[in-house]
């Protein structure tokens, strides 16, 4: 039997991967401590904060439950924060570019809109 409508049920996807993006933020961030350069430490723990705190809130507000804009937001929220934190990673550690991290912000911070709009109607 279900629990509800799907959009009304947590997203248990979406936890998986906050607690995943969450657990990269703590390897970046001992990366960052214990063996990167003094050069590239700072934007790697840029990219690990971004990540842990991000795939925390993940983590937790996809417990649910959830409307279709909460899930929407909640997408943003994750896809912004690994191009974010992915950007910033991929330039400390391989050279890259991280031209994507304003992107990745900009998602972010829609999220977060997308996700006070949602709590607001409920």
């Amino acid at each position: 039997m279900s629990a509800g409508p799907p959009a009304m049920r947590g997203a248990p996807a979406l936890q998986a991967a906050g607690a995943l993006l969450a657990g990269l933020g703590v390897a970046l961030s001992a990366y960052a401590a214990h063996g990167a350069d003094a050069a590239v430490r700072a934007t790697l723990q840029t990219a690990a904060l971004h990540a842990f705190g991000h795939g925390v809130a993940l983590a937790a507000l996809g417990r649910g439950p959830l409307t279709r804009l909460a899930r929407v937001a909640l997408v943003l929220l994750l896809a912004g924060s690994a191009l974010f934190a992915g950007a910033l990673a991929w330039k400390s550690l391989a050279g890259g570019s991280s031209a994507a991290a304003p992107f990745g912000g900009g998602l972010v911070l829609v999220g977060w809109l997308l996700y006070a709009v949602a709590a607001l109607r409920d």
